[in-house]
């Protein structure tokens, strides 16, 4: 079981991924997890930093998708506003609506990453797809209250294992 927790890589926020390191694995795509994975859990601003980091990705090459487990038009304001395709209600680790994002991409599961920043929802859907996944610290402490009991069940189960947060 572990071994469907444990991302490709870390880094502490979106903002840090490689773009010509992903490219040189040969992905093309990258699925983005929406709540404290790109903007704070609840928020609708978008930081500048991030829209960069987009740009860069874009002008790369890069083809991008959201896919979030809320919906509402807070997830799909923020979609408009970054100019990206979104997947919502995706009940993550559930494949479905990450399936739905590679076909939104074009991309197939060995030329996609994706980035979240939960184990039990964002990593192991990725690797049950069969994406590189790429784990990034949440970027607030503030978190719907599901979320939170996750957390304590990540830190139950690898308490001693091979992924740290």
């Amino acid at each position: 079981m572990l071994r469907w927790l444990r991302p490709a890589s870390q880094v502490p926020t979106v903002v840090d991924i490689d773009l010509i390191a992903l490219q040189t694995r040969g992905i093309r795509g990258i699925i983005l997890d929406l709540d404290n994975t790109i903007v704070p859990w609840g928020t609708r601003e978008v930081s500048p930093l991030l829209t960069g980091w987009i740009s860069r990705a874009q002008n790369a090459g890069l083809r991008l998708c959201i896919v979030s487990n809320n919906m509402g038009a807070r997830v799909t304001g923020i979609a408009a506003a970054l100019g990206l395709p979104i997947v919502t209600g995706a009940l993550k680790p559930r494949r479905k609506a990450l399936r739905r994002a590679l076909s939104v991409m074009g991309t197939t599961p060995e030329a996609t990453a994706l980035v979240g920043d939960q184990l039990l929802t964002d990593i192991l859907g990725g690797n049950r797809l069969g994406v590189h996944t790429i784990l990034v610290r949440p970027q607030a402490r503030r978190e719907f209250v599901g979320t939170r009991l996750a957390r304590l069940v990540e830190r139950l189960l690898l308490r001693g294992g091979p992924v740290s947060r």
